[in-house]
């Protein structure tokens, strides 16, 4: 069984599961929010592969941005998709969707509208960092 198989195996249940080798991650965070953790608590993932239940452009990004070989998508964005091969990262998905969105399912998710124009990674994380502490704020 292949990491990229495993991980998939591993979504059961989860939000997201990455593996490499015999070790998996799972979480079941909503949104970005696994994946800015990861990054934030320097956690190298470099080489891992994972599976995800909704994967935009935000999260292909982060994937990006950590090193992730291979990803599944349960459902996969076009913007998602075009990101994931701009940097040489195979993917796999359930279904595809021209966009995501919020989760009223009125509007694009606006962690995607926060990425709409960045191509950059590194920039990425910021911006998405930056909007998760609006949004936890408003929330407040």
């Amino acid at each position: 069984m292949t990491d990229l198989e495993r991980a998939k195996a591993s979504l059961a249940g989860h939000t997201i599961a990455l593996c490499k080798g015999e070790e998996v991650i799972t979480s079941d965070l909503r949104g970005i929010s696994p994946m800015l953790a990861f990054i934030k608590e320097n956690k190298d993932l470099s080489g891992w592969s994972a599976a995800d239940v909704i994967v935009g452009k935000a999260a292909a990004l982060l994937f990006v941005y950590a090193g992730v070989k291979a990803v599944y998508a349960g459902v996969l964005s076009s913007e998602g998709a075009r990101t994931l091969e701009s940097y040489g990262v195979s993917y796999e998905y359930g279904t595809r969707a021209q966009n995501i969105v919020n989760r009223a399912g009125n509007d694009v998710c606006p962690m995607e509208k926060t990425v709409l124009c960045i191509s950059d990674p590194a920039e990425a994380v910021r911006a998405l960092e930056r909007k998760l502490a609006e949004l936890r704020a408003a929330n407040r």
